[in-house]
């Protein structure tokens, strides 16, 4: 019974990371095809949709622990689908070879490092694909390949769109852990 009770929760758990995921890539596509570059402070600028391309590489990281590389490989065919219509065909193919080069580069990485936790192996993952997939999508998109707007993704992905979602849940995830340690035992609240 708790076998099957786990295993409803985790197809759960990964049926809302790939809506997630999906919804990151065809937001992050969206904005990136209908407002361009965008300023985001110290002299830097990101395409509009740097925020979702980087949450979309955690949420991959979430798809690839609950549902494994097909749910990964469904999520990206889905999301650039769903982005040549809705967006661009150029920015989708732009966003399609992005994803899909930067998700071999964060599969191995992740992969390798998952074996010492979670956070740890997002987080390195990401530092990996996160250069890989701004420099070819800037490239083939057609953006400007220039200090202010690599850096600026980078900032955008790793810093607000990895580093601080990981920090919020290993936040959630503490408390979590510390109210189910904290509850008594069935013996002590019956007495």
């Amino acid at each position: 019974m708790k076998s099957e009770v786990r295993d409803l929760r985790r197809r759960m758990y990964g049926a809302l990371a790939l809506t997630v995921y999906i919804g990151a890539i065809l937001v992050a596509n969206i904005l990136s095809a209908n407002i361009g570059l965008v300023p985001v402070g110290f002299g830097l600028l990101v395409s509009a949709g740097t925020y979702a391309a980087g949450f979309a590489l955690l949420s991959r990281d979430f798809v690839h622990t609950y549902l494994g590389v097909r749910g990964v490989l469904a999520g990206i065919t889905i999301g650039l689908a769903l982005s040549w219509f809705l967006a661009t065909p150029a920015l989708a193919m732009a966003s399609a070879v992005a994803f899909l080069v930067a998700e071999v580069a964060d599969m191995l990485v992740f992969l390798w490092i998952r074996p010492r936790g979670f956070v740890r192996a997002a987080l390195v993952s990401n530092c990996v694909s996160a250069p890989v997939d701004t420099v070819l999508f800037l490239w083939i998109a057609g953006f400007p390949l220039m200090f202010e707007s690599i850096v600026g993704q980078m900032v955008g992905k790793i810093l607000w769109a990895t580093i601080v979602p990981l920090a919020f849940y290993v936040g959630v995830r503490a408390v979590a852990r510390s109210r189910t340690f904290a509850q008594p035992e069935e013996s002590d609240a019956l007495t």
